[in-house]
C-alpha cells in the first residue's frame, strides 16, 4: 500500500502460539506502536510523519484485527506477559514504544514486568489507572461509532475522523469494531479499564524515560489519570495538548508530533 510519502506493508508472523498480524512501514529507529481498544485504525498522517525517521512496527493484539484470540489471555497482565514472549521470539527489543489508550495500559504493564524491554515509552491517553476524579467513559453503553465520536472533541474539525470513522462504515468495518469491543470487554471488564495495583507497580519503571501525552478535554480517560501516571513513574514528562480529546494524534497532529519527536530524538 502506498501513502503520500511512505510505504507500508502487512504480514503474518507465527509467534508465541498464534499468527500475529503486523503492519510495518518507514525506516530508521524501530518504534513499536500498540493500538487502542478498537484496533489499528489504519495508516494515518501521524504514522506517515513518524515513519520518516522510524521503522514502525504495528501489531494487532491477539483477538483484534486478523490476529486470532488466545483463550488463556484473560486480562491485561496476561496480554502483557504474552507480548514480552512474542517480542523476545521476534528478536525485538530494547525498543521505543508509543501506545494509545488500551495499548497504553498494555505498555505500562509490560514495563512493570520488564523495564528493560523499552528504551523510551510514550503513553497517549492510557487506560489502566482508576481516575481519582472523574470517570472512565463506558464504551459498552453506546455503539462503536458513538464511542469513536466521544473520543474526539470536535469530529467536524478533525479532517482524519471520517477516515477513522466513516459516515457509512462497511459491514466488514462494523464487524471488526464489534470483535475488538468483545475482546476489550474480556480483558478489561472487572474492574473496567484499570488495574488497582498498577500505580504501585509502576515504581519499577523509574529508570525508563517516559512521556505521557493527554488531551486536556479527554472525556474518555480523565486528565486525573495522566496525573497519576506522571506521579507514579519517577522522572516522567507530562504533555497536555489543548483543544483535544482522547485522540490528540489525529485531533492535533502537529502539536502531538512536535512533543513526541522531541522526546524520541533527545
Amino acid at each position: 500500500m502506498t501513502t503520500s510519502t511512505r510505504t507500508w506493508s502487512r504480514e503474518k508472523v507465527d509467534v508465541a502460539g498464534t499468527s500475529l498480524e503486523v503492519v510495518r512501514g518507514g525506516s530508521g529507529e524501530p518504534l513499536l506502536l500498540l493500538h487502542g481498544e478498537l484496533g489499528h485504525p489504519g495508516w494515518l498522517r501521524y504514522h506517515d510523519a513518524l515513519s520518516q525517521d522510524n521503522s514502525l512496527i504495528i501489531p494487532s493484539h491477539p483477538g483484534f484485527g486478523e490476529t486470532p484470540r488466545l483463550d488463556w489471555i484473560m486480562n491485561m497482565r496476561d496480554m502483557a506477559g504474552w507480548y514480552l514472549q512474542a517480542l523476545d521470539e521476534m528478536g525485538i527489543g530494547p525498543i521505543n514504544v508509543l501506545a494509545h489508550s488500551l495499548g497504553g495500559w498494555l505498555a505500562a504493564e509490560m514495563a512493570t514486568m520488564s523495564p528493560h524491554q523499552f528504551k523510551k515509552m510514550v503513553l497517549v491517553g492510557a487506560a489502566g489507572i482508576k481516575p481519582p476524579s472523574g470517570e472512565i467513559f463506558d464504551m459498552f453503553l453506546v455503539v462503536a461509532k458513538e464511542y469513536m465520536e466521544e473520543c474526539v472533541l470536535d469530529p467536524a474539525a478533525t479532517p482524519e475522523f471520517k477516515q477513522v470513522c466513516p459516515d457509512e462504515p462497511t459491514p466488514e468495518q462494523v464487524e471488526a469494531w464489534e470483535v475488538a469491543r468483545e475482546e476489550a470487554c474480556r480483558l478489561s471488564w472487572k474492574p473496567y479499564m484499570y488495574y488497582p495495583a498498577l500505580p504501585q507497580l509502576l515504581g519499577r519503571v523509574r529508570n525508563l524515560p517516559t512521556l505521557i501525552v493527554w488531551g486536556r478535554e479527554d472525556s474518555v480517560m480523565p486528565l486525573s489519570v495522566a496525573e497519576v501516571y506522571n506521579q507514579s513513574i519517577r522522572g516522567s514528562e507530562l504533555a497536555i495538548i489543548d483543544d483535544s480529546g482522547h485522540q490528540p494524534e489525529i485531533e492535533k497532529p502537529d502539536e502531538f508530533l512536535a512533543v513526541v519527536r522531541k522526546f524520541l530524538t533527545n
